[in-house]
């Protein structure tokens, strides 16, 4: 599967940003879908997941209440609505995919998905 992250971009702290990760193939619902993230000097982190029916989702404590993620499986397509911005959420974010249906302490680790995104700058003004 190849999958193409969009939707980066500069925006103040407080603002908000939709990134979206569309992704080839005919078998995109049977995916779990992640989102992680990668700042300069950092490792990269996990920002949220959803399982195949988008019944499920996992966020990152840092996160949780202000990103929610999404599925389209018709459009083969999954979001990352980003709220109430910060300038520690600046990072190169990165959409992935996982050819299982990951239990939920699954999904936070990034070598359980085998294929990734480009990655999408993400920057946050103070």
């Amino acid at each position: 599967v190849q999958l193409q992250a969009s939707g980066g971009g500069l925006v103040q702290a407080g603002g908000s940003l939709r990134l979206s990760c569309a992704a080839s193939g005919h078998t995109f619902s049977t995916y779990t879908m992640g989102w992680f993230r990668q700042a300069p000097g950092k490792e990269r982190e996990f920002v949220a997941a959803i399982r195949r029916t988008g019944g499920t989702t996992s966020y990152a404590e840092s996160v949780k209440g202000r990103f929610t993620i999404s599925r389209d499986n018709a459009k083969n397509t999954v979001g990352l609505q980003m709220n109430s911005l910060k300038p520690e959420d600046a990072a190169v974010y990165y959409c992935a995919a996982a050819g299982t249906n990951l239990i939920v302490s699954s999904m936070w680790s990034s070598n359980r998905y085998p294929y990734w995104g480009q990655g999408t700058q993400v920057t946050v003004s103070s």
